[in-house]
């Protein structure tokens, strides 16, 4: 399973402020409870070749993240790691002055979050369980440096914990993304700029950012 079509997803949950660090940098309080807000379907894109984002309405930042795959309905009672199937890093996107302006008027933050190919994937990996998958780091190199670590053991809110939340308020099913969360070392996109997502050192994603008017 290396891509996705449309009809393989369903519903994209996104996790904010899930790791300390990066509340921190961006002045944010940890919250007490999970921030979860979407993605629409259309925001999905392989990161890989040239990918085409907005380049004037304000900076574009990058977030990098492990990405859950969703394979059957959500059941409390089961445990988590037989539920889900595959695993990648991925980019959150994100236009950071526009959701600056819509969090100071209180407004939701669709536009700066959803807009199209701002929810960025790797290639799957077959996901081998919380344990293995903590074994190793996560990280986004831009041009050949690296601009972001983090290991899933620093979230805030754990898998089954984010999971077992999203079930109990809006449902999770077969087909639907959970991105967990970015660590700290966000910043802004230049055009032509070079991102290469990796697992414990493994490339999985190798993408060129286009901003266009």
């Amino acid at each position: 399973m290396t891509a996705l079509s449309p009809q393989d997803i369903r519903n994209i949950y996104c996790v904010g402020r899930n790791y300390r660090l990066h509340a921190a940098e961006l002045g944010n309080a940890v919250p007490e409870s999970p921030m979860i807000f979407t993605k629409p379907t259309h925001a999905l894109v392989p990161w890989q070749g040239e990918v085409g984002l907005p380049g004037s309405i304000g900076a574009v930042h990058y977030e990098a993240e492990i990405v859950l795959y969703v394979a059957e309905p959500f059941r409390p009672e089961r445990p988590l790691d037989e539920q889900i199937s595959h695993f990648t890093v991925g980019l959150d996107l994100t236009l950071r002055d526009v959701q600056d302006r819509l969090k100071a008027k209180g407004y939701p933050w669709l536009e700066a979050k959803g807009f199209r190919n701002s929810a960025a994937v790797g290639n799957w990996l077959p996901y081998p369980g919380l344990a293995e998958l903590a074994a190793k780091d996560f990280s986004l190199l831009i041009n050949g440096r690296e601009a972001q670590r983090g290991n899933v053991k620093d979230m805030v809110f754990g898998f089954a914990e984010l999971a077992a939340f999203i079930h109990s308020r809006y449902g999770l099913g077969a087909g639907d993304l959970i991105y967990t969360g970015t660590p700290a070392g966000v910043g802004a996109l230049r055009s032509s700029d070079e991102l290469v997502l990796q697992y414990g050192g493994q490339e999985v994603g190798r993408g060129t950012a286009v901003l266009r008017p």
